[in-house]
């Protein structure tokens, strides 16, 4: 009886010790998924988590009832604990296959945060078993379940130094690369928005006349620009396009120490990530700590059409501004640039004009849509034509540029044509997005969620976005309750029909209710911005 009662108890043991770990595993994989989503930014990370922790309750609930067990015994309670850990397998499981955008990418950095995690987890659970007493294993494991919560940071403290070392000794190495390719050629490019477009648009028109690397989709942190040179650079190429993005002031500087560029474009300048700026002077600041870095020879490419860029750029040499109107740039203050004119856009793509500073001039096509593409396009020309290319050399590289993804990219399905420009709105490029879908001749429908990473000025740029939609679209359907009132608020401000501005729980609902409208004309839905899982 005795031995049989010993094998039960056993299988309880084994069942309850797996049955913790596998709820401690997809606790903790979420947990670090959503850490890898900010960045591996502790702070960014708490702020950004915080307002939606309620919804890990099943996981917070594990802290208390496992220093209830470690403290007394209450009849049961071990099985309320057997429930609510089946209950928090089923929820993360649950949120891992339905509702994951961007999956974990299990990297370098992120095994190391597993295998401390695994040590430290394993060491503080095993410490009062031995030095205690045994029966303090399932306590201890059901707290620590619930501490998974935090350990991505807890770990990512601990794996500080060792981080420092290994990206210190990475970014030497590219050093080290970069000067062993002789005559190379850095380009950087930033901004607030359109560094991407650019970057790849450069590359278009490049490519025929020198053999050029970029950083690949948005590479463009430091880590990010240091992979695609030790993977990447060969000693044949002659120029890198290296984009440079930044969410602090000194994230520039940081990129531009490890790439010593020798020519810059400044794309824009605006509101965007102020949640972690604060203010538009220290965008201002840190997009032109690119500029900062260039030699007394290196030539700066400048969006004259932000006015942010005009006042910044006072007192630097070497400027070039480009602009999307000869009107624009008339307010710059170095005399010449390049510039378009008589812009035609229609659904088909753009037709303009570029003008350059020694009189000469081509026309330009694109399949490319709106005018906000137009300037980025002439910023391109602009660099590629300082770099000995014959403007009408460029003709054809431009007809052959293509949309980047999640960019104003066109899709179409049918009678339906999707307008993709779901990658990290902003209030500049929200609103020249909802006036592209003003033009189209059709039945006009925008899908957002709105704009994050303002920070207190979220809602009022929200709203005003409303606003806009309101003018230019015959449906506005909105995902997420509360994030975008701000912009039912600013649509209906407007006399917008109320019917026919929708709120909707997900993106999928959202998009039947598209499909679903009854109505002769074509359909041009915009998608514009697409919240990752870290928002929510």
């Amino acid at each position: 009886m005795n031995s049989i009662v010993n094998i039960l108890l056993i299988i309880y043991a084994v069942f309850f010790v797996m049955v913790a770990l596998t709820a401690m595993y997809l606790g903790f994989r979420y947990n670090l998924h959503m850490f890898q989503l900010n960045g591996y930014k502790n702070l960014e990370h708490i702020k950004r988590m915080a307002p939606g922790i309620g919804r890990q309750w099943l996981l917070l609930l594990m802290i208390p009832l496992g220093a209830l067990r470690i403290f007394m015994f209450v009849p049961g309670l071990e099985i309320i604990i057997l429930i609510f850990l089946g209950l928090t397998i089923m929820q993360y499981n649950f949120w891992r296959k339905h509702n994951t955008k961007k999956k974990l990418v299990f990297t370098a950095r992120v095994k190391r945060l597993v295998v401390v995690n695994i040590i430290l987890t394993a060491a503080l659970i095993a410490l009062p078993c031995i030095f205690v007493d045994f029966q303090f294993l399932y306590p201890m494991l059901v707290l620590f379940t619930g501490l998974q919560i935090i350990m991505p940071v807890i770990t990512n403290i601990v794996n500080k130094p060792m981080e420092w070392c290994v990206n210190r000794y990475y970014i030497n190495d590219a050093k080290h690369r970069l000067k062993s390719v002789p005559g190379l050629k850095v380009i950087g490019i930033t901004g607030s928005f359109g560094k991407t477009s650019v970057k790849f648009y450069l590359q278009t028109l490049l490519k025929d006349y020198f053999n050029v690397l970029v950083t690949p989709e948005s590479y463009n942190t430091p880590m990010g620009i240091v992979k695609t040179i030790r993977s990447s650079l060969k000693p044949t190429h002659e120029i890198f396009v290296c984009e440079m993005g930044a969410r602090h002031v000194g994230d520039i500087k940081e990129d531009t120490d490890i790439v010593k560029p020798d020519h810059a474009i400044i794309t824009s300048i605006g509101p965007q990530h102020l949640e972690t700026f604060y203010t538009i002077e220290n965008i201002m600041k840190t997009k032109f700590e690119l500029a900062d870095a260039l030699s007394s020879d290196g030539l700066l490419f400048l969006n004259g059409d932000n006015e942010y860029i005009r006042k910044q750029s006072e007192g630097y040499k070497n400027r070039i501004f480009y602009c999307s109107n000869p009107e624009e740039l008339a307010k710059c203050s170095e005399p010449g640039g390049y510039y378009a004119s008589d812009i035609k856009v229609s659904s088909m793509g753009s037709e303009f004009t570029v003008h350059a500073p020694n009189g000469e001039s081509e026309r330009f096509t694109t399949r490319l849509l709106g005018s906000q593409n137009v300037v980025n396009i002439v910023g391109a020309i602009a660099c590629a034509n300082t770099l000995g290319i014959e403007l009408k050399k460029l003709i054809v590289p431009v007809r052959r540029i293509q949309s980047v993804e999640h960019r104003m990219q066109i899709k179409e399905n049918g009678n339906v044509s999707i307008i993709d420009d779901a990658y990290n709105s902003n209030p500049v490029g929200s609103k020249m997005a909802v006036e592209t879908l003003r033009d189209f001749d059709g039945l006009r429908i925008l899908v957002t969620p709105g704009m994050v990473e303002l920070g207190d000025k979220e809602k009022e740029y929200n709203y005003k976005f409303g606003t806009y939609a309101a003018a230019c679209c015959d449906y506005i359907f909105l995902i997420g309750r509360e994030h975008s009132a701000p912009i039912r608020e600013g649509v209906l401000s407007e006399g917008f029909p109320e019917d026919k501005c929708i709120t909707f729980d997900k993106l999928e609902e959202a998009m039947k209710m598209a499909y679903s409208i009854k109505d002769s004309r074509r359909k041009y839905i915009l998608l514009e911005n697409d919240l990752p899982d870290n928002y929510r």
